[in-house]
């Protein structure tokens, strides 16, 4: 009998994930005795971390990661020195994960880096080539001039020389966005000349707001950036995210670098990756607050949040709004409302969980409760 077939009796006993994982890691030298005993103690293992029938899960889950929020304290932790980066965590991030903002308070990406991009002065130079930089960081002073209409904008040349930037690349990006005046340019100036009637001045005005906030270089939403030494390498923090362009550029390692935002993740890699995205995000903030939460619990709701293939957060608009039963749905939020929606619509509540039983004073379909035990009477 080989290895092979001793794996093989136990196929049907562990899942396809767990055998795959033994048979990646199983040493080649190992004798059939050895190898059994190696399968019967996994499998015991295996089916007493598996739960009873009847176990009440979705509560266990709550009073575990509820027991432990109520002590969480820090709201957000600063990066010393720069204003953008600050990180929410504690209770505030968990709120935010669970209930599935969409605009969260502090998007952030941590970028890792492939091992040839893997230097000090690489990682530098990406941050500075990946930072969004607008019109109106560079410029030193505008000028107008009412008369003949124009706009006169000098540039600082430290920053452009900072930037890598020269007075006419930026011109030709410019161009494109600003129609009816035309734009010529000197040293470190830039000249817009209105095309227009002369009565026209607030569009001059108007001119000067538009053009402060046009991107000249650098990557959309990525407002601040901060190369960090971690371990043995060099990775890139983010005030602001934009993932898909991210993980299209060469020196990027994609396997690591991740979004902090959730639905970001949804949207460029699917659902699998954003379950993994909040358990991720969740794990993290309890083990910054230097809590215990099993892992499992956790699980348990971003398997719900996702279960739909969208993201669903535990909201009354989110998960709470699919119960199946009416009391459920009526004992979270706006309790009237899905009692007169349930009535106009002649709904039934077939009694199958554990709060609508509680509110009716029935026990509830757990432990001793579950099974229903029938005598035949004399």
């Amino acid at each position: 009998m080989s290895h092979d077939d001793i794996l093989n009796l136990y196929s049907e006993k562990l899942p396809l994930l767990v055998m795959a994982e033994i048979k990646a890691a199983l040493p080649a030298g190992l004798s059939k005795e050895k190898v059994r005993q190696m399968m019967d103690d996994i499998h015991s293992l295996y089916t007493s971390a598996r739960i009873n029938p009847g176990e009440c899960v979705g509560l266990v889950s709550a009073e575990s990661i509820g027991e432990p929020g109520t002590q969480m304290t820090l709201n957000t932790f600063h990066f010393a020195g720069v204003a953008e980066m600050n990180v929410t965590t504690g209770l505030p991030r968990i709120i935010e994960i669970f209930d599935a903002t969409k605009e969260i308070k502090t998007p952030m990406m941590e970028i890792f880096f492939t091992s040839s991009h893997d230097d000090l002065d690489a990682v530098r130079k990406f941050a500075g080539t990946i930072r969004e930089t607008v019109f109106g960081e560079l410029v030193q002073e505008y000028a107008f001039n009412i008369f003949e209409q124009t706009l006169k904008v000098k540039f600082n040349p430290e920053l452009l020389k900072d930037f890598n930037l020269s007075t006419k690349e930026i011109a030709e990006i410019i161009k494109s966005k600003t129609k009816g005046f035309t734009v010529s340019t000197a040293d470190d100036m830039m000249i817009f000349v209105h095309k227009g009637k002369a009565e026209q001045i607030k569009e001059v005005y108007d001119l000067k707001e538009k053009i402060r906030n046009i991107k000249v270089k650098g990557i959309k939403n990525i407002k601040q950036v901060l190369p960090v030494k971690r371990d043995d390498s060099y990775i890139v923090l983010t005030s602001g995210t934009n993932l898909k362009d991210i993980l299209g550029l060469k020196e990027v390692d994609a396997s690591r670098t991740f979004s902090n935002d959730i639905h970001e993740v949804h949207k460029v890699l699917g659902i699998e990756a954003a379950r993994q995205a909040i358990m991720n995000e969740v794990f993290r903030v309890i083990e910054a607050q230097g809590l215990n939460i099993d892992i499992r619990h956790i699980m348990l709701v971003a398997d719900i949040m996702c279960s739909s293939g969208a993201i669903k957060g535990v909201t009354r608009y989110g998960v709470v709004s699919e119960k199946a039963s009416v009391l459920a749905r009526a004992s979270f939020e706006t309790p009237i409302k899905h009692l007169i929606n349930a009535a106009l619509e002649g709904e039934v509540d077939p009694l199958a969980s554990v709060v609508e039983n509680v509110m009716i004073n029935q026990p509830v379909p757990l432990g001793t409760g579950l099974p229903g035990l029938i005598t035949k009477m004399k």
